[in-house]
């Protein structure tokens, strides 16, 4: 416990899946936590479960792509609970599949707005805000942006995704860097899961569409797991105790890794 005592965190997708996960695990370990998402019930009842464990947070209605509402949820942080030092840039969306020659480019602009350019916003703001609290010799701070396995491997029927996730693995080593040389004392990370057991996975699997195959949502499951060489799929837990590695001290010689927390699935 204590782990993240005296941080704020922005935690987005708050409302469920491994948002939910996250922002409890760090509350857990002592941040302050403002929880951000469009479903405001689910986001507000994760701040709530936090407040009734003992822990600290608020929620705020959030559109990631929206550039003036990514200020607002930062200067929310700064006048709730005095500062930030951590931004999990977690929301996203899983798009239905298709073959390339097929996807329109409207439906192909979206995933890349949700998945891609909502991390830069996460990353531009939270930069902004968080080197006025760390580049003075403050606490350390930390930007944990989620990938996914589909940043490092291919799939076909999914290159918005591929190409969003990607482009979150090589965003992060970009501002990691420029951190580390303006002197800001802000570590940028990447997470790379597997196929976690969440709501968003559950509606991919009930559309019946994963690794460029069309089966019943059964099936699916049954596939997704034999491509997990422990023979599972993760949970969302799994990936928040990632996070809370990244975002703690105890990571403070980390930045521009990626973490992959797959059960394997990268290593065939």
């Amino acid at each position: 416990m204590g782990r993240m005592k005296g941080k704020v965190a922005i935690v987005t997708g708050a409302a469920k899946g491994i948002g939910a996960a996250t922002a409890k695990t760090l509350a857990r370990e002592g941040a302050k936590v403002v929880c951000s998402d469009l479903d405001e019930a689910g986001g507000q009842a994760i701040a709530d479960a936090i407040a009734n464990d003992g822990g600290e947070a608020s929620f705020i209605r959030h559109d990631v792509v929206n550039e003036a509402e990514w200020e607002a949820v930062a200067q929310h942080a700064e006048s709730r609970f005095g500062g930030l030092h951590v931004v999990v840039n977690n929301a996203g969306i899983a798009p239905e599949g298709g073959p390339i020659e097929e996807k329109t480019l409207a439906s192909w602009r979206h995933t890349i707005a949700v998945d891609l350019d909502s991390v830069f916003l996460g990353c531009k703001h939270g930069i902004r805000t968080i080197k006025k609290y760390t580049s003075k010799g403050g606490a350390g701070g930390s930007i944990i942006n989620i990938s996914s396995i589909l940043g490092l491997v291919g799939q076909p029927n999914a290159s918005d995704y591929n190409a969003a996730k990607g482009g979150v693995r090589l965003l992060t080593k970009s501002a990691a860097l420029e951190c580390a040389e303006a002197g800001y004392n802000i570590r940028v990370n990447s997470v790379h899961p597997g196929y976690i057991d969440t709501p968003l996975v559950r509606n991919a699997l009930n559309r019946g569409v994963v690794q460029g195959q069309s089966v019943g949502p059964n099936e699916m499951r049954e596939l997704l797991i034999m491509l997990h060489p422990v023979g599972r799929l993760g949970i969302a837990d799994e990936i928040a105790n990632a996070v809370l590695f990244l975002a703690s001290d105890e990571a403070s010689f980390m930045t521009g890794s990626e973490v992959v927390v797959d059960g394997g699935y990268t290593t065939r």
